[in-house]
């Protein structure tokens, strides 16, 4: 079982809930971009970070507001890989007690990293969120509202974005189905993927998308809950969740995914990831965009440190709470 999603759905050493399905965030990258501006796929966070920034220099194909990295101020659920590989986290259990722990040094020193980002590498406006980063990739794209009505036109201003595997689909040459509808066509020599590297030999931490499965309590089928789980679990079930593109929970099924790039990078992504903390507030901190407000605080802020302080205080006034 995926040990990220184990651990979510533990209560004091006993597991109520296990991996029912993950997903994984990882890299997109121009090829072409990248090649102009005589830099390779990095192997550590440090040489990202130094990678990005050089690219956003170089600008090779002289563009306005190009971003090496695009990463948008308020787009903590990719931000906060830094802070994880760095060894720091958004809070920790102790004694039976969820304390906020964003101002530890390793945390500080992956806000660093981030702030140095968002000045040298991004030129994302600092509201922007994880929604549709995958546009700033393509040539040429279209803005939509959720109503399917084009709101804007965009073209290629960024070299690398961070999203989830599915994005892939929205990545590549503008092209038509057999029916007359847009699709895009992923083109190899222009797109690449790789999964963001630590600085310790694996992947960064990321966070994992999906879901955690188990009975209720107040369940009147018990004993058919039980069969359902036996079902989910099994081969059949498993390998068909792969076949449809999500990762299974039971990774001695994972091939089922294939063995193309973007399964691959899901994998090893999925390897190294992490969730939110499994408190029992934490619904209502997101609810409240405490992270969002945080991360857009990063790129201009004089004291990190109290930055981080006071966030916990925001924190620690709602992990606990039931």
């Amino acid at each position: 079982m995926l040990q990220s999603f184990v651990e979510a759905g533990k209560f004091e050493d006993k597991n109520y809930t296990l991996p029912y399905y993950f997903g994984s965030r990882y890299m997109f990258y121009r090829k072409d971009v990248w090649k102009a501006a005589g830099v390779d796929v990095p192997t550590t966070l440090d040489q990202f970070n130094t990678n990005v920034a050089t690219i956003t220099e170089k600008n090779p194909k002289k563009i306005d507001n190009f971003s090496g990295f695009y990463l948008g101020g308020q787009d903590w659920r990719d931000g906060i890989s830094w802070i994880f590989a760095n060894g720091g986290d958004i809070a920790q259990l102790k004694d039976g007690k969820w304390v906020a722990t964003l101002d530890s040094p390793e945390s500080i020193k992956g806000m660093e990293q981030l702030q140095q980002l968002y000045k040298t590498a991004s030129q994302a406006p600092n509201d922007a969120k994880d929604a549709n980063q995958y546009q700033f990739l393509n040539d040429s794209d279209q803005v939509k509202d959720e109503n399917g009505n084009v709101t804007s036109d965009v073209s290629l201003s960024a070299a690398t974005i961070m999203a989830p595997g599915w994005a892939h689909w929205s990545i590549g040459d503008l092209t038509k189905d057999k029916d007359g509808n847009p699709v895009r066509e992923w083109n190899d020599d222009i797109f690449g993927t790789f999964v963001l590297p630590g600085n310790d030999g694996k992947p960064a931490p990321v966070f994992a998308g999906g879901s955690n499965i188990g009975i209720s309590a107040k369940t009147k089928e018990p004993e058919l809950s039980k069969e359902l789980l036996k079902i989910i679990y099994s081969e059949d079930y498993q390998t068909m969740l792969g076949k449809n593109g999500l990762g299974p929970a039971n990774q001695n099924y994972t091939s089922s995914l294939g063995d193309d790039q973007f399964a691959k990078a899901l994998i090893e992504s999925a390897s190294n990831s992490k969730l939110t903390p499994a408190a029992p507030g934490w619904a209502a901190i997101e609810s409240k965009g405490i992270m969002e407000e945080f991360f857009a605080q990063i790129r201009d802020s004089k004291d990190l440190s109290k930055l981080a302080k006071d966030t916990n205080t925001k924190l620690d006034e709602l992990l606990n709470v039931k």
